[in-house]
């Protein structure tokens, strides 16, 4: 991503929270927004993994 465009998205990001949001709160925001995007990334490129075989690897009810 460039860092025009990244930049872009941290403003939209600002502009859409509440006038009260601490740095925290945009800190929170910029993090979910990365885990969002990488979620996003992995799931186009096909590196996941079906739910059924995770609990199944981890011995958890289906």
């Amino acid at each position: 991503m460039t860092a025009t465009l990244v930049k872009d998205k941290a403003h939209c990001l600002v502009d859409l929270m509440p006038e009260n949001s601490t740095w925290d709160d945009l800190i929170h925001e910029i993090y979910v927004r990365e885990a969002i995007d990488q979620g996003l990334a992995d799931s186009k490129a096909g590196r996941t993994m079906d739910v059924r075989e995770v609990r199944a690897q981890y011995g958890l009810p289906k």
